[in-house]
């Protein structure tokens, strides 16, 4: 009965920014395929399936990394230990652990970052009404004294390793379930304790942990936190969405638009129930409006493969942009609007090509797959492909005779026709045979 859900709250904003706003350079982006993509896999992965998702993480060129909560589970302990005692963090990386607000545990994870050159320490608690009332019982005070106390222990443990550059992140959980002053004024406190610079900005992480509005509302909450809090300067604004409404990327864009320096996400939006914004989704939207997004992504067949076989999940063949058949059009009058503006496309013009978002080739796709005939197409795709691979041009009367003869015989196989197939039905049909 939809009569027991009700729409999340509005926020009241006069004169709000976002919409007028554009991103204009890509935001700070830091990974959590290592933990929070790894605690929601039916099989956690390996060590050494972490390592070699670390390696890609690496490759494609993200700057900061999670790569575990090493005070909860032997494994990720293992795997911080591994990351410093070989070498594996290049001097431009920053690794990022997780850990509750609970003293014992804050101190297991500065042993587990013993020796290393530079990590952020993040610390979090839940601050939503739900979780204060039905789970920990405690009321707005008890709820951020955690929160201050976790910092204070954040803070005293590191002074331990003076030699380590030491990033503090705190994240109120279920930031989108909290009155929004109630969250902020928790914030505040955390940042009282840890008295941050503009010089030496700390982290505060605002998560969706569960999407419960559409974007717009989840950039309102974002623009009043910003213009709200007590030391903007001192902080880099983050977020970490998740996709229940499957609009964790929009969420994402929108709260960029609204002030955030900083988005968490993970590779093909893995992660808890629907999953966390995709950071693959994300750059890729920014490169096709002409902003540089920061991350490698021309072998986007390296990184389905890793991905697959670190997390044992499969890749959707409708994924947006990497997906198998993205680029893939069987329509007949979209193969023919794609055939004409890829002959009229020049070099040194913007891109230009109906139905084609991008050109394939960027992220090492050919055009092999862009154009690929079944029943449904038409003489444009059958044209297209005979040219693409055997170099016929047909004369139009011709595409007009053979197009219902390779409809035909895709209808009668309820397959798609490969050149080749056509190719033979042109033989068969318009092409002479020289024997006597």
């Amino acid at each position: 009965d939809y009569r027991r859900y009700q729409p999340a709250p509005q926020i009241q904003i006069e004169n709000r920014t976002w919409p007028n706003n554009t991103i204009t350079h890509a935001p700070i982006w830091a990974s959590v395929d290592l933990r929070d993509g790894n605690q929601a896999l039916l099989e956690p992965m390996t060590v050494e399936q972490k390592q070699r998702l670390w390696r890609l993480l690496v490759k494609i060129g993200l700057k900061e990394i999670e790569v575990g909560f090493p005070s909860a589970s032997q494994p990720d302990y293992d795997f911080v230990r591994w990351l410093i005692d070989n070498g594996e963090i290049p001097d431009d990386v920053t690794i990022q652990v997780l850990v509750q607000a609970r003293k014992e545990l804050i101190d297991r994870t500065y042993e587990a970052l013993r020796g290393v050159k530079s990590a952020v320490v993040h610390v979090y608690n839940s601050t939503s009404t739900i979780q204060r009332e039905r789970v920990f019982n405690q009321d707005r005070e008890g709820i951020k004294a955690i929160a201050t106390q976790g910092a204070r222990w954040v803070m005293e443990g590191a002074k331990d390793y003076p030699e380590v550059d030491w990033t503090f992140q705190y994240s109120p959980e279920s930031f989108t379930g909290t009155e929004i002053d109630y969250a902020i004024e928790v914030c505040d406190a955390v940042m009282d304790v840890w008295q941050p610079t503009a010089e030496n900005r700390c982290i505060i992480n605002l998560p969706s942990t569960v999407e419960e509005s559409t974007p717009n509302i989840f950039a309102d909450q974002i623009e009043y936190f910003c213009t709200h809090m007590k030391n903007r300067a001192g902080a880099i604004i983050s977020v970490h969405t998740h996709n229940d409404r499957g609009c964790a990327v929009a969420a994402a864009e929108l709260a960029v638009l609204a002030g955030a320096d900083r988005v968490e996400g993970t590779l093909l939006g893995n992660g808890e129930r629907t999953g966390n914004m995709d950071l693959v989704t994300m750059a890729m939207n920014l490169y096709s409006q002409g902003v540089d997004p920061k991350m490698d992504l021309s072998n986007p067949d390296e990184i389905i493969t890793t991905f697959t076989e670190c997390t044992r999940l499969p890749v959707s063949p409708r994924h947006p942009w990497i997906g198998e058949l993205v680029y893939t059009a069987f329509s007949g009058s979209h193969q023919d609007a794609i055939q004409k503006c890829l002959h009229r496309q020049g070099e040194d013009e913007h891109w230009q090509v109906a139905y084609l978002p991008i050109d394939p080739k960027d992220i090492g796709r050919d055009y092999q797959a862009v154009i690929r005939v079944n029943s449904q197409s038409g003489k444009g795709g059958m044209s297209f492909v005979l040219e693409r691979d055997y170099g016929i041009t047909l004369p139009r009367w011709m595409q007009t005779e053979l197009a219902p003869l390779v409809q035909k015989a895709s209808e009668e196989s309820a397959s798609e026709m490969g050149s080749d197939a056509i190719f033979e039905i042109l033989k068969a049909n318009f092409i002479k045979s020289a024997e006597p």
